[in-house]
């Protein structure tokens, strides 16, 4: 039967007819519109449709109109529709059914997208629906959430939900290595051990905010994912501080390496405590495999705890033990047997941070780690740091505000604290307070003299160069943990009984540095030719203080020499090094620090002693630097007036060289009888 209907469709009739009405163009449109109809409908719903319309007779006719009105019957759904189209009507409801058919076909498309979405949609209610379900059950099987409980929640919802603005840290803090002043060599020393296929483990050396720690986290970020770097671009930066890191020789909690929680007193999951097996909690070292993990203040971190990373440093991995692990036990779960049996790993590199000397870290821990020291910052950097800051604040700086910071402190972080709290103080003076793009807030520089008022701060240099020679006062240096200062050394004489003379020198100042002062007035005579004994003496450091270390020793004798003969010495010098009997410099330690202390105090000349030389580069922070293996030649560089050595080095001589040395000088009579010599 569908095969006729079908056939009736396509035009029934002999071959003859079929083909001559298959010429015209109208009646192969009806055939078209047909096919249409089969696609969208389906055959058995359209030859149901056409019989409620009573379209079939009409369907089945070879009269292209009768066929027509077929059509119209069915998607207009009106069997009464009659009489068939005019000859004259029939192309243009051909038109009107083809567009009645488009829309048909449109409408059809959107219903179907509908469906889609609605069945979605209901889906997903029903995974919802069934995941409420399961969550009741759970919440039933565990007595439910008490209304106690539930407030406590709501509450701790409610604190996740307040959000303040950035903070002036999280703003000025350095977002790329460019943006880190003043440590150009140790930056590009800690890259390249990072980005070698073979990092290193590293130990960061230096004052507290120079910026240790955002370099190492800069540098990781730099080297992620790079062609030599072993590092994945996913490798993590776990950062703790060594303050916090305590150890446990119990072994019940410890975050760095990881303990076992046991299912008795400490409580494993309860899963595992029910079944009597032990838990094992990896520590940061397993949480930073793959990466870096960073510890600030390591130095502080116990000697124990120390010796205990020292052995995941060498196994690159940490091992769990507990009287409870029973490894037959069938009830203990996969990943316990795999932590008990063959450990967390922990491949990682170490860097530790430290403001602490050397000597207090573990020489182990240090004898496998590459060594870096940031240096110390300069006034110069300071301003630089606070010119930075300002540009991000997007405020405008009074002249001479960056250099009036700069004094306050040596520290990058401080300094932007110091700007910050300036910067509030300058908003809230404003009459306005909401900041403008085309008018920058301006600070001032008393608000950063109330703020150093009100935060108790002081000038961390008082004392300061000069370019006027003065009589017995000079500049040493000293250090302290990587920060390096100006030592102000001071003397003056008194004529005194022959021989009789007193030397008298702070007792706070160390036995260090009251040999220095002895083996200076033994120098004194085989440089002046005068005995000390015949004066008295009165030396003094400035400030007090102990002066840990002979390295002063050259300064005081330049001291007791300008104040024994009137010489004046340069006030823009500074000297450093000890002083031997024989009148020769030796070398000290520090020297590098002590730079940054003679920069800092506006010196322009440093004097140290020639083995030193190799310890400092050429130019250092602008610095003239002289290396100097005599007293004769550091006294060249600090006097301003020329000294006369009449009998220099003369204790190193024996008595023909000491006589024939003297022989064009004055002595005087005693000089000559210890010798040997008659008039």
């Amino acid at each position: 039967m569908l095969k006729k209907f079908f056939g009736a469709i396509g035009g029934g009739g002999s071959k003859k007819d079929r083909k001559s009405r298959q010429e015209t163009d109208i009646e192969r449109e009806i055939a078209s519109l047909y096919a249409i109809l089969v696609d969208v409908m389906g055959s058995d719903r359209l030859v149901l449709q056409a019989g409620k319309m009573d379209a079939l007779r009409y369907m089945r006719s070879n009269d292209p109109a009768e066929r027509v009105l077929a059509l119209r019957r069915i998607l207009e759904e009106n069997p009464t529709l009659s009489p068939p189209p005019k000859p004259s009507e029939l192309k243009d409801q051909v038109v009107a059914l083809s567009e009645l058919i488009a829309d048909i076909m449109a409408r059809r498309q959107v219903e179907d997208k509908i469906e889609r979405k609605i069945s979605e949609k209901l889906e997903k209610e029903h995974q919802d629906y069934v995941k409420d379900i399961r969550m009741q059950v759970l919440r039933e099987e565990n007595n439910g959430e008490s209304a106690h409980d539930q407030k406590k929640r709501e509450e701790l919802q409610a604190l996740e939900d307040v959000h303040l603005t950035q903070s002036v840290m999280e703003l000025l803090r350095p977002q790329t290595l460019e943006e880190i002043v003043g440590q150009e060599r140790a930056v590009k020393s800690l890259r390249s051990k990072l980005a070698s296929p073979y990092p290193q483990h590293l130990i960061l050396y230096g004052p507290p905010g120079v910026g240790k720690t955002t370099a190492a986290r800069l540098i990781l970020e730099a080297v992620r994912g790079t062609e030599l770097s072993p590092f994945g671009e996913n490798a993590p930066f776990v950062e703790t501080d060594g303050t916090t890191l305590r150890w446990d020789p119990r072994d019940v909690t410890n975050p760095l390496l990881g303990s076992v929680h046991d299912p008795i007193y400490q409580g494993a999951q309860r899963q595992l405590a029910d079944s009597g097996v032990p838990e094992p909690k990896p520590g940061l070292v397993t949480d930073a495999h793959g990466g870096i993990l960073f510890i600030d203040e390591i130095g502080e971190m116990d000697i124990m705890l120390q010796n205990k990373l020292l052995k995941v440093l060498e196994d690159k991995r940490v091992f769990f033990e507990s009287s409870y692990y029973d490894p037959a036990d069938e009830k203990v779960p996969p990943y316990v047997r795999m932590l008990f049996e063959k450990g967390a790993p922990a491949d990682f590199v170490l860097i530790g941070a430290t403001t602490r000397e050397p000597s207090a870290l573990n020489p182990a821990l240090r004898s496998r780690c590459a060594e870096i020291y940031f240096e110390p910052l300069t006034p110069a950097h300071i301003v630089e740091i606070v010119n930075n800051a300002a540009q991000k604040l997007n405020v405008e700086l009074e002249d001479g505000l960056a250099e009036t910071i700069s004094e306050y402190t040596i520290e990058g972080r401080k300094a932007i604290n110091i700007l910050a709290d300036a910067y509030s103080l300058a908003l809230d003076r404003a009459e306005e307070k909401v900041l403008h793009v085309d008018r920058p807030l301006k600070i001032e520089k008393r608000d950063v003299y109330e703020v150093a008022q009100v935060s108790r701060l002081y000038q961390f240099v008082t004392r300061k160069a000069s370019s006027k020679p003065a009589v017995g006062h000079i500049f040493g240096l000293g250090v302290s943990g990587f920060i390096g200062s100006v030592i102000e050394i001071e003397a003056v004489v008194f004529a005194a009984e022959k021989g009789k003379g007193t030397i008298r020198f702070n007792e706070t100042a160390g036995s260090m540095a009251k040999d220095s002062v002895f083996n200076a007035a033994s120098v004194l005579r085989g440089v002046t030719g005068k005995d000390i004994h015949d004066f008295d003496v009165h030396i003094n450091v400035i400030g007090g203080g102990n002066i840990d270390g002979p390295s002063a020793g050259t300064a005081i004798l330049a001291a007791l020499v300008s104040a024994v003969t009137g010489k004046r010495i340069r006030q823009d010098v500074a000297v450093t090094g000890e002083i031997s009997l024989q009148g020769r410099v030796r070398p000290v330690g520090g020297v590098f620090e002590k730079a940054y202390g003679a920069k800092q105090a506006g010196i322009k000349t440093l004097v140290i002693p020639k083995e030193n030389a190799k310890d400092i580069p050429k130019g250092h922070l602008g610095l003239k630097i002289f290396a100097v293996d005599t007293a004769e030649e550091a006294f060249a560089k600090i006097f301003a007036d020329k000294v006369e050595f009449v009998g220099e080095q003369k204790v190193s001589l024996n008595k023909d060289e000491q006589i024939q040395k003297i022989s064009s000088t004055t002595v005087t009579p005693e000089e000559l009888e210890e010798l040997g010599v008659r008039n």
